[in-house]
């Protein structure tokens, strides 16, 4: 009970910080007058009340958390927010008279915090400024979030790839703890996360988008979330070829360890990308399927004119495969290799410290060696050879942690998927709407492809899709944990 509570001090403070990011968006919405002025002060009122009742009704409690509460705290955070976070959604389309469900809502806002980009909203043009930026500013708190995850907690809780993080990461944050050393780190890829961002808006705008469509895919970018300000997601902005290639770049950026940016920035030099093996296999992996994608659909006559095969190839490659989740066209009706492929690649193809969702490319890359390593033992049984990663050699706990971790990854696809042809969704939309959401990429295909969205999806199916983006963006076992005998035995 003691620890509850210890735990509940902090998950107090923490929703009264989230209310006061309300604050943004009505800031828009007084400054543009929208018809969403009214719904943010009870939502704020609410959310920092309630916040300010937990935090205030446990100081009693106050302590320095251990690595146990970690997992609770994490898991209660990523549940509760999205809850506070429906309260604007709702208020304003029950003032607009077409009432949004809790679960519309709570789906919606789980999407934008775990940098998902599923949406269940239709007519994302019409919607007013402050909601449209409300949305978009979850996508970008997620992936910070996450960093923070990244970085401060979960090498704590041991999980395998925050294991691998702290290894592989060289100068301060390699010892990342809960100590003011921490704080300094968090606020350096803060200033890092933030500067890109302010470039990312600054190229949008050049790129020709104005400055609230700059704003908000910027954000959306640079969370690798794509929800977008138009149904038609970049497909918007076919007139503006430029506003593509601006996207992929920084899809590119945030698909990379940030800590990698940090590190650049600091020494005034790209070598740390080069001396991450991570990295460098991120860009072979999005770059090089990218340029294959755009070849093949030219050699398949998909597009006349390689340069519309070249664009249209690389960003949604790119979007897709990194997690973002942005369109520019409906590649369902690609050859069919294609999207799956796609899909396929955003199981891994970003890195353990971006914004992005799947299992991360650090994983990947370890049980590559470890197969390898099987293999090689099979011939040779005496014979010792440790998975590497670079010049690091990576301990077989952390090995093992990783493999445990894929069987729960497998596992969460099969029954996930088998919830959904329970309820009677057909086959191809049940599979791919649990890969966009175990890997926070967001379209599927079939009923939830990206010429359509989430809205059709039963109350049933929608809370299944939206436990699964949980567990994918809390990487499994800091969720699962909770549902343990031996995490509550003291």
């Amino acid at each position: 009970m003691f620890t509850l509570l210890a735990v509940l001090h902090v998950l107090g403070l923490t929703v009264l910080l989230f209310g006061a990011t309300m604050l943004v968006p009505l800031m828009v919405a007084w400054v543009g007058s929208d018809a969403a002025l009214l719904a943010y002060d009870e939502s704020i009122l609410i959310t920092m009340a309630s916040g300010f009742v937990v935090w205030w009704g446990t100081r009693r409690y106050k302590r320095e958390l251990q690595p146990r509460d970690g997992f609770l705290l994490v898991s209660l955070t990523w549940t509760t927010l999205p809850a506070f976070a429906t309260l604007p959604l709702l208020f304003y389309f029950q003032q607009n008279g077409t009432p949004l469900s809790f679960t519309d809502a709570y789906f919606e806002t789980v999407s934008g915090l775990t940098t998902s980009g599923a949406t269940v909203l239709t007519g994302l043009e019409h919607l007013p400024a402050s909601i449209n930026v409300w949305r978009h500013f979850l996508v970008w708190l997620g992936g910070m979030g996450i960093l923070v995850l990244a970085v401060a907690i979960l090498p704590l809780l041991g999980v395998g790839g925050s294991q691998i993080y702290k290894a592989e990461t060289p100068g301060p944050m390699k010892e990342s703890k809960l100590t003011p050393r921490i704080a300094e780190t968090a606020k350096g890829l803060y200033a890092v996360y933030f500067a890109i961002t302010l470039a990312c808006i600054t190229a949008f705008k050049l790129a020709g988008m104005n400055w609230l469509d700059a704003v908000c895919h910027a954000f959306s970018t640079m969370g690798l979330g794509g929800f977008s300000t138009y149904d038609a997601s970049f497909g918007a902005f076919a007139a503006h070829p430029a506003v593509d290639w601006v996207a992929v770049a920084f899809m590119l950026l945030a698909s990379i360890n940030f800590s990698m940016h940090f590190l650049a920035w600091r020494r005034k030099s790209l070598n740390p990308y080069w001396a991450c093996p991570e990295a460098r296999f991120v860009l072979l992996a999005l770059v090089g399927s990218a340029l294959f994608i755009s070849i093949y659909l030219y050699q398949r006559g998909v597009y006349g004119d390689f340069g519309d095969a070249l664009r249209y190839g690389v960003f949604n490659t790119v979007s897709i495969a990194s997690t973002t989740g942005f369109a520019n066209t409906d590649y369902e009706q690609w050859p069919i290799f294609v999207p799956v492929l796609m899909i396929f690649l955003s199981c891994f193809a970003t890195s353990s410290g971006s914004t992005g969702g799947g299992i991360k490319m650090i994983r990947a890359l370890v049980l590559l060696q470890q197969a390898g390593r099987e293999l090689s033992r099979a011939l040779h049984p005496k014979q010792i050879n440790p998975v590497r990663l670079g010049r690091v050699a990576i301990d077989n706990k952390v090995v093992f942690a990783i493999m445990a971790f894929m069987l729960m990854y497998g596992m969460t696809i099969i029954i996930a998927t088998f919830l959904l042809l329970l309820s009677g969704l057909d086959e191809k939309s049940a599979f791919t709407a649990v890969m966009a959401c175990i890997n926070n990429m967001g379209p599927g295909l079939g009923q939830v492809g990206p010429a359509s969205n989430y809205q059709s999806l039963s109350d049933f199916q929608t809370w299944v899709c939206t436990l699964t983006m949980l567990l994918g963006r809390l990487e499994l076992f800091t969720l699962l944990v909770l549902f343990t005998p031996a995490f509550w035995r003291k």
